[in-house]
């Protein structure tokens, strides 16, 4: 478009205040597998009194659990606030989509049976409910030995016996004092690690086997000593956090997370492992805190989608309270918001973990099998489409043809715009992972001086005429450039020729505009105007500010009453209510690329486009070219 449409104010998106995000359908049942050194193969499946968990759901929770030591300290014990964690993350499992729950050592404070049994016994409200681990810290066993002490109070209550019935058990060492689950999240396997307070060369060894064994899994990494921080929150490696380090962490790209209580305050760091990715450190400890933390937890809420890690820090028992009734501390302590105790990570999963998970990229469809019935147009731009398809970044010649696969005659020739060179059109690689053609084509127009290349249906070709009398969908794949360099504010991805007066509409924005248009606003907002074929009017979709540097799904569908826009599978805000049936095509060419204004083009696309696909007729969200759920 070469003049400016009503446009959108950016909006500022806020923080939800504490997790509470899942959707909840029955959860799948998949085999989690024996360890080389481990006892019971575990099945992944939902604990029937802790409700559903979904563990095909890309949004998951991870709890974390540190010291509770003053909660259990001779007689000054009180375990009412673990009592109402545990309440807590049983009742909320379905609603926040909780996979597991890792206490970090320091269970109490002398390790006495007394404390011992009483921790034991609190901790039964989780049992069958929501799967867990639990490691020795320096206060629940002998502080100077390591993990081949032999028998304790700990051992005999948190054992491998405590953990064989909990279907995300994998085995433990055979002292007893290291252990491994293996659960189900985010559909696919993970896998955590409880090390002991200090692990010996043979529990070291051991670890190793098991991280062998599941050698295609991410991992998490708990252990109650491996971090410390100043006031700055930043997170230094202790002396045992470095031997954990050196022997264990770095060379083992599978751990990505690595979690450690005993120092306060809480601080993290990024270090870089053998393999050059990242690994998350982490200290969680409040029992500095008012009510020696009062059964704080931590969540780590995955979300597969966004490639992020939601941080959050609270306390339930807090939580729980009237807040009219809770006292001063109580409230102060309720949750804690600073950038160690609440803070977002971005993890690209699929790219961190390709080192030893790589995703194994679908294979191309074959056209027949996405062109359900009404099919009128598609299009795409590897060797099934185009007998010209080059190598990725070759020059796309002016009077190349794309075929319409459908053969309804509906193809597209190129042809640059006004004195566009070479580059304004190549042949690219790059594509939608759920594209069913692997190629795309590469767009590098813009304005001052304009510049482009469209692709454009030939004079009498059907779709030039076709009415939609019946409903619509129009489908594309698109993604543009990062960073998102020039003024491309108003570009055409894809439209119909001519001008809205030729087909007597008086009621739109500019007589000047064509009868149908997908464009781009300069906010980054794309819109879809159409002028009907039975109504006099332009009812306009608008989208939300669209991303730059990854590729999105959009599609338009039309019912014949009304048109609705959805990007990645999902309904937008900004569609019109007015009625509109058909699209008043005027007989003119469909163009890929670019929008006429006046009947002339200015700029081109700038970005990727993928397979295009018109139907006519509605198709819901499942049948689009790349299904969504």
């Amino acid at each position: 478009m070469s003049a400016e449409r009503q446009t959108h104010p950016h909006q500022t998106l806020h923080r939800r205040a504490l997790l509470r995000a899942a959707v909840v359908v029955p959860a799948a049942g998949a085999a989690a597998g024996a360890a080389a050194a481990g006892t019971a193969a575990a099945s992944e499946v939902s604990p029937a009194a802790g409700g559903r968990f979904d563990a095909e759901s890309p949004r998951f929770a991870l709890a974390v659990l540190p010291d509770t030591q003053y909660l259990f300290d001779a007689d000054s014990a009180d375990p009412a606030p673990l009592r109402e964690t545990f309440r807590y993350l049983a009742a909320e499992r379905s609603r926040a989509n909780i996979a597991f729950m890792t206490h970090l050592g320091d269970v109490t404070e002398h390790g006495t049976e007394d404390e011992i049994g009483l921790a034991s016994d609190t901790f039964r409200l989780l049992h069958g409910k929501v799967p867990y681990s639990v490691l020795a810290g320096n206060h629940d066993i002998s502080s100077s030995t390591d993990d081949q002490r032999g028998g304790s109070a700990y051992l005999s209550a948190f054992g491998p016996g405590r953990y064989r019935s909990m279907p995300t058990f994998g085995g433990a060492s055979p002292d007893g004092y290291n252990s491994y689950h293996v659960l189900r999240a985010g559909g696919r396997r993970w896998l955590v690690l409880a090390l002991d307070w200090r692990v010996s060369d043979k529990g070291l060894a051991w670890a190793q086997e098991v991280l062998d064994a599941h050698r295609d899994l991410p991992a998490v990494l708990t252990t109650h000593d491996i971090a410390w921080s100043g006031d700055d929150g930043e997170a230094r490696l202790s002396g045992n956090g470095r031997r954990l380090w050196e022997r264990l962490i770095k060379g083992n790209d599978q751990i990505f997370l690595a979690l450690g209580g005993h120092y306060w305050p809480p601080g993290r760091t990024v270090l870089t492992n053998d393999a050059g990715n990242d690994v998350h450190v982490h200290i969680t400890n409040y029992q500095d805190r008012y009510y020696g933390g009062a059964g704080m937890i931590r969540t780590y809420g995955f979300d597969l989608v966004r490639g992020v890690i939601d941080v959050e820090t609270f306390s339930p028992w807090f939580l729980a309270r009237d807040p009219g009734k809770r006292s001063p501390l109580a409230a102060e302590t309720i949750e804690l918001t600073g950038p160690a105790d609440r803070f977002g990570l971005t993890v690209d999963f699929d790219e961190r973990f390709a080192g030893f998970a790589p995703v194994t990229p679908a294979e191309p469809r074959p056209a027949r099998a996405v062109m359900p019935r009404g099919t009128l147009a598609y299009w795409r731009f590897d060797a099934a489409g185009t007998d010209a398809a080059g190598s990725s970044g070759a020059v796309v010649a002016d009077g190349t043809v794309v075929r319409d696969l459908t053969g309804n005659g509906n193809d597209l020739t190129v042809r640059r715009l006004h004195s566009s060179g070479a580059e304004a059109l190549t042949w690219s690689a790059n594509h939608h992972r759920g594209q069913p053609a692997h190629a795309s084509l590469r767009f590098d127009g813009g304005k001052g001086p304009d510049r482009g290349a469209v692709l454009t249906t030939a004079a009498r070709a059907a779709l030039n005429s076709e009415k939609f009398l019946r409903g619509y969908t129009i489908e594309t794949f698109v993604r543009l450039p990062e960073p998102f360099e020039g003024d491309h504010s108003w570009m055409g991805i894809l439209s119909w020729e001519g001008r809205n007066a030729e087909a007597g509409k008086t009621t739109g924005w500019s007589p000047l505009e064509p009868t149908c248009s997908l464009n781009l606003s300069p906010e980054r907002f794309l819109q879809f105007v159409v002028y009907p074929h039975e109504q006099d009017a332009d009812p306009t979709s608008w989208s939300h500010a669209v991303p730059t540097g990854r590729w999105m799904h959009i599609a338009v569908v039309n019912d014949t009453r009304r048109t609705v826009m959805y990007v990645d599978g999902s309904r937008i805000a900004r569609n019109p209510a007015q009625a509109s049936t058909g699209i008043a095509t005027l007989g003119k060419p469909f163009v890929l690329g670019a929008t006429q204004f006046d009947g002339t083009f200015g700029q081109g696309f700038y970005g990727w486009m993928g397979d295009t696909r018109i139907v006519g007729r509605p198709l819901s969200v499942k049948e689009f070219l790349t299904p969504f759920d």
